[in-house]
């Protein structure tokens, strides 16, 4: 479960991998207090990553780079994007519980990456 947060909105602020293996900065100033704070504002997003809907362009580069983020420890990911990623996981964890569960489900159902984070996993519901 963790790893699917720790990388999934790694990517709220990922997008395209740039020529350093890092993901693009572009999304970086996405304001996630304002997103997170704002249901309306965040369905959308999960419902891109859930197949569930259309996707606006940030959230369709967030969306094709899970899998990777998730299998590579968020490896091309900067600093500001882990960070970023660790307010988004620790939301879902504790106010979002349905759709944590749904992202865990097609992101992870074999729970081999929730398995392999589960300490940081503790530290963020902590």
């Amino acid at each position: 479960n963790s790893l699917i947060a720790f990388c999934l909105f790694a990517v709220l602020a990922v997008a395209l991998a740039r020529p350093d293996d890092k993901y693009t900065v572009r999304y970086d100033n996405v304001n996630l207090d304002e997103v997170l704070s704002n249901s309306r504002l965040l369905q959308p997003y999960i419902k891109c990553i859930l197949d569930k809907d259309r996707c606006a362009p940030d959230a369709k580069e967030l969306k094709e780079h899970i899998r990777e983020a998730l299998e590579t420890e968020c490896a091309k990911c900067t600093e500001a994007q882990k960070k970023g990623t660790r307010r988004v996981i620790g939301h879902l964890i504790n106010n979002e519980s349905k759709s944590w569960n749904e992202l865990t489900a097609k992101y992870d159902p074999e729970n081999k990456f929730t398995a392999k984070y589960e300490k940081e996993l503790r530290e963020i519901k902590a």
